[in-house]
């Protein structure tokens, strides 16, 4: 008798706790094909007193029995197969779908974030960076493979983030930021640094309006301000 093949490995969602209780059905049915194969043939062990063609039909009978048997355990076996491969390939499907949720969430500012990175200090004693400075300096960081940016650790910098200036005030997505500007990012600390102190770059920007710029690597950054979400007014998503 073929052995009882090991009930399948637990998953966290309603559909798999279906598909093991359809498994768990299956290798009953199983276990009772394999016990009434068995029970028949213990029941007619006893030829003594049978003829030879009663013998050849029994025989037969008993041959037609367990090729029927078996062909149910090979067939309960393919089901069960094929439960458990497509309760594997759902996990797997969830574990995909929650990494992209996780990578989407820190690239849209919706939660903190922390990691190697940067720290860039911005003095501005004559107070003439502009927000086309600041702007400047967030695209190279950006370019330079930054994953989450923060400026004076109340503004998180997004895709969609504005930089304009009021009243001589530069803003950020609204919020007023004040020198000495701080800005966090997250990314290759190093590749980071030279986005900032390349010739051209931001640091000789900085410099040229009487400021300073510094940068500190560091192996932990933290990112902890975050972005709200508006829902969409007009667009609606499709599908397919």
């Amino acid at each position: 008798m073929p052995e009882q093949p090991a009930p399948p490995s637990s998953v966290p969602t309603k559909r798999t706790h279906r598909s093991q209780l359809v498994v768990a059905v299956l290798l009953a049915a199983l276990g009772f094909a394999a016990v009434a194969q068995m029970r028949l043939t213990r029941e007619d062990d006893d030829y003594s007193g049978q003829g030879r063609e009663s013998l050849i039909q029994l025989l037969g009978s008993l041959s037609a029995a367990a090729e029927r048997t078996q062909s149910q355990i090979d067939e309960l076996e393919r089901t069960r197969g094929e439960l458990l491969s497509s309760s594997e390939r759902r996990q797997v499907a969830v574990d995909e779908a929650r990494d992209r949720l996780e990578v989407l969430e820190v690239l849209t500012g919706t939660v903190a974030a922390t990691g190697p990175g940067v720290t860039i200090a911005i003095t501005d004693p004559s107070v003439a960076v502009t927000a086309a400075s600041l702007l400047n300096g967030v695209e190279e960081l950006r370019d330079a493979g930054a994953e989450a940016i923060e400026i004076n650790d109340t503004v998180r910098v997004v895709a969609s983030t504005s930089f304009t200036e009021r009243d001589g005030q530069v803003m950020v997505d609204g919020v007023t930021v004040r020198p000495p500007y701080l800005i966090d990012a997250i990314g290759s600390s190093h590749t980071l640094s030279e986005a900032i102190v390349f010739p051209g770059g931001l640091a000789d920007e900085i410099e040229r309006l009487g400021g300073a710029v510094t940068v500190e690597e560091a192996d932990l950054v933290e990112v902890g301000s975050l972005h709200s979400i508006d829902a969409p007014e007009y667009s609606q998503p499709t599908e397919g």
